[in-house]
C-alpha cells in the first residue's frame, strides 16, 4: 500500500482500471466452460451490476463531490447537480449517436446513427457503452485522491476499483456467453467480451488526468461520473434485468451488489 501511495495518480488510475478490465476478461473466459447462462442467473448479474453502480455513485462519487464543494466555498448542492445532470446528458448523446445493438435484438433495430457496420461490431459497442462511465468513475476517484482534498481518499478510490472489478466479472460472462449463442466461436466470444472492457483504462486515464490537472473541476467531475453511471443503470441494466418473469433475480442481485459496494466503500474509504 505504501509504494502505491507514491505512484502518480494517473498511473494509479491506469493500474486500477487495468484491474477492472482484467476481471472483465476473467469473467468473459467463462464462455470456454459454459455455452449458456440461465435467464434467471443473467438477470441476477445485471441486477448485481446495477446495485454496485448505484452504491458507488453515491458513496464514492456524489458524497465526496458535496464535501469538496463545501471545502472550496461553493453552494454544496450546485456542483453535484450540474455534474450529475451533465454526466447523464453526455451518455444520452452517446446513446443516440453511437451505432450499437443490444443482445437479442435484430440488426435492423440497432440504435444510434444508421450504419452498415457488422452485427458483431454493433453488439460490442453496446456493451462498451456500459464500461465508459465505470472507467471514468475509477479514474476520477484516483485523480481526486491525488488532489489533496480530505474528502477524497486513496483507500476510497481503491474500494471503488475493487467494487467495479467485482461486478465486472459477472458482466464479462454476461457478454461472452450470449455472444456464443449469437453464433460466435468460443475464442471470438471471449475476445469481444474482454475487449468490451478495454475502454475502462482509456476512460480512467482521461478522467484522472483531467481532474488532477484541473483541481477546481473535481466536484463537478465526480458528480459527472455518477450521472453517467446512473444513466446506464436506468437506461440499460434495470430494463434488461426486469424484462421477463425472472425479474426477482435482478432485484435480489441489485440488493446484494449495493450492499457489497456500500460495505467496501464505508469499510475501506
Amino acid at each position: 500500500m505504501e509504494w502505491f501511495k507514491s505512484v502518480d495518480p494517473v498511473l494509479q488510475a491506469l493500474m486500477g482500471t487495468c484491474f477492472t478490465w482484467g476481471l472483465t476478461a476473467l469473467g468473459a473466459s467463462v464462455v470456454f466452460f459454459f455455452t449458456t447462462i440461465k435467464k434467471e442467473v443473467f438477470n441476477g448479474m445485471l441486477g448485481f451490476a446495477s446495485g454496485v453502480m448505484i452504491a458507488a455513485s453515491f458513496w464514492s462519487l456524489l458524497a465526496p463531490s458535496i464535501a469538496m464543494a463545501e471545502d472550496i466555498g461553493l453552494i454544496p448542492w450546485v456542483p453535484p447537480l450540474i455534474g450529475f445532470l451533465s454526466g447523464g446528458l453526455f451518455l444520452w448523446i452517446i446513446d443516440k449517436t453511437l451505432p450499437h445493438l443490444h443482445l437479442g435484438m435484430k440488426t435492423v433495430d440497432a440504435e444510434g446513427v444508421k450504419t452498415g457496420w457488422q452485427r458483431s461490431v454493433l453488439l460490442v459497442l453496446a456493451i462498451t457503452l456500459h464500461n465508459i462511465p465505470e472507467g471514468l468513475a475509477v479514474g476520477v476517484a484516483f485523480g481526486a485522491a491525488g488532489s489533496g482534498f480530505p474528502s477524497a481518499s486513496l483507500a476510497g478510490a481503491i474500494a471503488l476499483a475493487v467494487g467495479i472489478g467485482i461486478q465486472n466479472f459477472p458482466e464479462g460472462a454476461a457478454v461472452s456467453v450470449p455472444l456464443r449463442r449469437e453464433g460466435f466461436s468460443k475464442a471470438r466470444a471471449f475476445w469481444y467480451g474482454q475487449m468490451s472492457g478495454i475502454v475502462e483504462p482509456i476512460a480512467g486515464v482521461i478522467g484522472a488526468y483531467a481532474v488532477f490537472a484541473m483541481r477546481p473541476l473535481l466536484p463537478y467531475a465526480l458528480a459527472f461520473a455518477a450521472g453517467a453511471m446512473i444513466y446506464v443503470v436506468v437506461e440499460e441494466l434495470i430494463p434488461e434485468g426486469k424484462s421477463d418473469k425472472h425479474s426477482d433475480a435482478a432485484t435480489i442481485g441489485a440488493m446484494i451488489g449495493f450492499a457489497i459496494m456500500m460495505t467496501l466503500d464505508v469499510a475501506l474509504g
